[in-house]
């Protein structure tokens, strides 16, 4: 298969949508070094209640990348998942979250230690960007043929 090139200033993705709920710092991120400057791959964020670690120290600002096909498969070959499949957005989410507060080596018995809250805004930020932050899908009601959108919502792990 013969690949073409992409012409220079091309942009390769659309730009993230832009939310009045995401700080501007959080809108300029930029992604991997090399890559197109309107890819962005990691994300910050600040918790809701925060992250005590065993120090007490509160942990609420952190940063998330997006998922690969490797970081929603490999997961599933976990045995705590397979055990309890509800535990897949723990191992998930502790694969994503690259930073913690000064914590930088995040993994899924940190994320046991959220508080619910706080594990809740994270299942609904991996969400955001990992699917541009909607779960919208077309539809037309049988009946009169309006076209409209419905939020199908999901909740990460089932």
């Amino acid at each position: 298969m013969r690949r073409g090139r992409v012409a220079e200033g091309t942009p390769l993705a659309p730009p993230a949508p832009q939310t009045a709920d995401a700080p501007a710092s959080s809108r300029e991120t930029a992604g991997p070094p090399g890559g197109p400057a309107d890819l962005r791959t990691e994300f910050p964020f600040t918790l809701p209640r925060g992250y005590v670690d065993a120090g007490g120290t509160v942990h609420r600002d952190g940063v998330m990348r997006m998922a690969t096909a490797r970081d929603e498969l490999l997961p599933l070959s976990d045995m705590r998942v397979r055990e309890n499949p509800a535990y897949l957005s723990v191992v998930l989410i502790g694969r994503l979250i690259t930073r913690l507060g000064t914590i930088t080596a995040v993994d899924a018995d940190i994320v046991e230690g959220l508080f619910a809250a706080d594990l809740a805004f994270l299942q609904k930020f991996y969400e955001k960007i990992n699917t541009d932050g909607t779960s919208l899908a077309s539809t037309v009601c049988p009946d009169c043929r309006h076209q409209f959108d419905v939020d199908m919502g999901s909740r990460l792990g089932e």
